[in-house]
């Protein structure tokens, strides 16, 4: 009787590879805190670590291109208190990084097109609502300006950036630490896993707990779980024996895993990056040396493993690039840029082909950096797919920097900073950009109406 015994797969050869040393960002004092984030943020123009920092807490931004030994005396973005414990860049707007730091307090800043040239402590917007040290930040995929964060009074936030505003407060929901908190594609659904050992599918508008799953995995280490394209879950854990597991949930029956697999017996809490275009998630532990990829399909046993990607360093933090910042050309799926005690060192990870032409299996349209919802149309109730853009020519970031609009006129007054003083650069900055802003829309409704007068 014949059988089937290599299941055929086109990301089944699918290759790490490091960067050569001159390509990597050396002589960077990463971040020593213990917390569970990436502590990195990479997007086409940047990349950012948190670093560590005496009399607060400071991350590093550097433009993609600045590569080799970096200067001691390199500008940071130093605004907090105390120490940066997560930091996440705008999805629709590479220049906009948000932070979240011990001191309670999320900060949004605004990189300038060329990178920093001095140090950057006047944050564009300040959102202060959680009681305790802010952990988790993730922007919503699709709708303008708005960010979700978790903090360690298990509390989650949504906020309009824009105006500054804590629209929805997620506050009776959870019983202890969050840990992790993430959204679905069309950002119409909230996963979080907690420390009371549940898994929760929650209405971000409204708050409420539409699914629960208690105890996806036994053991009492942090689980970290990530929506699939098709609805599904995918998390990882630990088991009652402190061995490492993956296990993909249907939200629509939660008794018992579509899969439940052991990996090893690693300390590290497993991170999963998951790629929603060619269905492979890649799963990077805490203090691991490797970076373990699985493709997800819907055939038993769902979570195939490809292959496992090793080296000699162990990583204190990944970050993960967007697909449109990756090299079409070389057939380049993934791109970890990968912590180490003192550099961050980027990993291609490469589907061998020959061809030179554009593999259209391996880049289907992906989702763009154009919102397709504002921030008050999404908080009214209004839901909209990703906008998708086509790789074929490899993405171009456009050479005009997006303007951040922030409306000072509905900020609230955060600052600590007595009333009557000195308006600080920063400000003066946004209000020369909402100046600009308002006459770049009057040049146009003046374009229009001119457009109309010869119609007629």
């Amino acid at each position: 009787m014949s059988r089937k015994v290599v299941r055929t797969s086109k990301f089944r050869h699918v290759f790490g590879q490091a960067e050569k040393a001159d390509q990597c960002y050396d002589d960077i004092r990463i971040s020593q805190m213990t917390w569970d984030s990436n502590f990195c943020s990479v997007n086409p123009k940047f990349v950012a670590m948190i670093v560590d920092a005496s009399g607060g807490g400071a991350f590093i931004v550097l433009p993609l291109n600045k590569t080799g030994r970096i200067d001691m005396s390199y500008p940071t973005v130093c605004g907090h208190t105390g120490p940066v414990l997560d930091i996440e860049f705008c999805p629709h707007n590479d220049n906009i990084i948000a932070s979240g730091s011990e001191d309670c307090s999320v900060m949004i800043w605004e990189i300038p097109e060329a990178g920093l040239i001095s140090p950057l402590t006047e944050p564009v917007v300040k959102l202060d609502g959680h009681s305790k040290r802010v952990g988790i930040l993730s922007w919503h995929p699709t709708a303008h300006n708005v960010l979700m964060s978790a903090g360690c009074d298990n509390v989650i936030i949504l906020w309009n950036v824009a105006c500054g505003e804590a629209v929805v407060r997620i506050d009776t929901v959870h019983s202890d630490l969050i840990y992790s908190a993430v959204w679905n594609r069309d950002g119409s659904r909230i996963l979080t896993s907690c420390k009371d050992k549940t898994l929760r599918i929650l209405n971000p508008r409204k708050g409420t707990v539409i699914t629960e799953k208690e105890k996806p995995h036994e053991g009492s280490r942090p689980v970290r779980a990530v929506f699939m394209s098709d609805g599904k879950i995918l998390s990882t854990g630990f088991s009652r024996m402190s061995e490492r597991q993956v296990a993909l949930w249907d939200p629509k029956d939660f008794s018992e895993p579509l899969t439940l697999q052991e990996l090893d017996t690693g300390s590290g809490v497993l991170l999963p990056f998951y790629d929603p275009d060619t269905n492979v998630v890649y799963l990077c532990g805490k203090g691991d040396s490797s970076i373990r990829y699985f493709e997800v399909t819907d055939e038993a046993p769902y979570v195939h493993f490809l292959s496992m990607y090793s080296s000699k360093d162990s990583q204190k933090g990944m970050g993960y690039m967007p697909k449109r910042g990756l090299e079409v050309n070389k057939c380049e799926i993934a791109r970890f840029y990968k912590l180490h005690e003192r550099k961050c060192e980027p990993i291609h990870m490469t589907v061998p082909r020959k061809s030179d032409l554009f593999q259209e299996d391996l880049y289907p349209n992906t989702i763009g950096p154009e919102p397709s919802v504002e921030a008050d149309d999404w908080f009214a109730g209004k839901e909209a797919p990703p906008v998708l853009i086509s790789l074929k020519d490899g993405f171009v970031a456009t050479t005009k920097t997006k303007e951040f609009k922030v409306h000072k006129s509905l900020l609230k007054t955060t600052s600590a900073s007595p009333v009557g003083t000195v308006e600080s650069s920063g400000e003066v900055q946004s209000l020369r950009k909402e100046l600009r802003d308002m006459k770049a829309e009057i040049e146009a409704l003046t374009k229009r109406v001119k457009e109309l007068e010869s119609k007629h």
